[in-house]
C-alpha cells in the first residue's frame, strides 16, 4: 500500500481518454437528473401544467364555497335553516344547498363542481352568529 504522496503523484499522472471523459460526463448528468426528479422536486412541464390547473380549480372551488357560506348566512332566518341543515343526513346536505340556490355563482362566473358539498360541510361545522342590523350598530 502506498503513501498519500504516491496517491497524489498517480492522480497527477493520470490522463483519461476521451471515452472516459464522455462516460463520466454522461454519468454525472444522469445522476443529477435522477436525484433532481426523485428527491429534488423537479417536474416535467406537463406535470407542472396539471398541478397548476388543479390548484386553480381548487382555489375557485374554495372561493365559491366561501361565497356560498356567506350567502347562506345572509339569508333570512338563516339560524333556522342552519339547524334544519344540521339535522339533515350528511349525504343529503349538498342537495339542500343546491335547492336553496346558495351554491350558484353570479352569471359572470363559470360553474365550479363540488361547491355544494364543501359549503354543506362548512355549514354543518359552523355556529351561526346573530346578524346585527344596521339600526342596531
Amino acid at each position: 500500500m502506498g503513501t498519500l504522496s504516491d496517491l497524489f503523484r498517480a492522480w497527477r499522472a493520470y490522463r483519461p481518454s476521451k471515452a472516459a471523459w464522455f462516460g463520466s460526463g454522461v454519468a454525472c448528468v444522469l445522476g443529477t437528473m435522477i436525484v433532481g426528479f426523485t428527491w429534488g422536486g423537479w417536474v416535467t412541464g406537463s406535470t407542472a401544467a396539471a398541478m397548476s390547473a388543479d390548484s386553480a380549480r381548487d382555489a375557485r372551488r374554495e372561493f365559491a364555497a366561501a361565497y356560498c357560506v356567506s350567502r347562506f348566512e345572509a339569508a333570512p332566518d338563516a339560524a333556522a335553516k342552519l339547524a334544519a341543515l344540521k339535522n339533515t343526513d350528511s349525504w343529503l346536505r349538498s342537495g339542500v344547498i343546491d335547492k336553496g340556490g346558495w351554491a350558484k355563482l353570479p352569471s359572470s362566473m363559470p360553474e365550479v363542481g363540488g361547491v355544494a358539498e364543501i359549503c354543506a360541510d362548512r355549514l354543518a361545522e359552523a355556529t351561526l352568529q346573530p346578524v346585527r342590523s344596521a339600526a342596531a350598530q
